[in-house]
């Protein structure tokens, strides 16, 4: 059986920012999938009802993988980025197991 490190994580949004967060949080899912050989996923999805809510699904190798994720240029980069435009993030960790 194999176990990945799935983190999800909901962020909402200040309305006045979305715009400019989206392209930012586009960019730093693309730049873990094509720099970071731990992270295997990285899906940004939007609620249609509300848009300025915001979920990440994300699948890394290993907890050490994701640490590396935090520490990256680009996810620093990112999160300086959004400084001022997050209302409200959380975070959690999950084992995914394949069966």
């Amino acid at each position: 059986m194999l176990i990945v490190l799935a983190v999800c994580v909901d962020f909402e949004i200040d309305p006045e920012s979305l715009d400019a967060f989206l392209p930012i949080m586009q960019k730093n899912a693309s730049d873990s999938l094509a720099n970071e050989l731990g992270c295997h996923q990285f899906d940004i999805t939007q609620d249609p009802q509300s848009p300025t809510k915001i979920f990440l699904y994300e699948l890394y190798d290993d907890a050490v993988a994701f640490e590396m994720h935090k520490q990256s240029s680009h996810y620093l980069e990112f999160n300086d980025a959004i400084s001022g435009m997050v209302d409200k993030k959380s975070v959690r960790l999950l084992q995914r197991i394949n069966c």
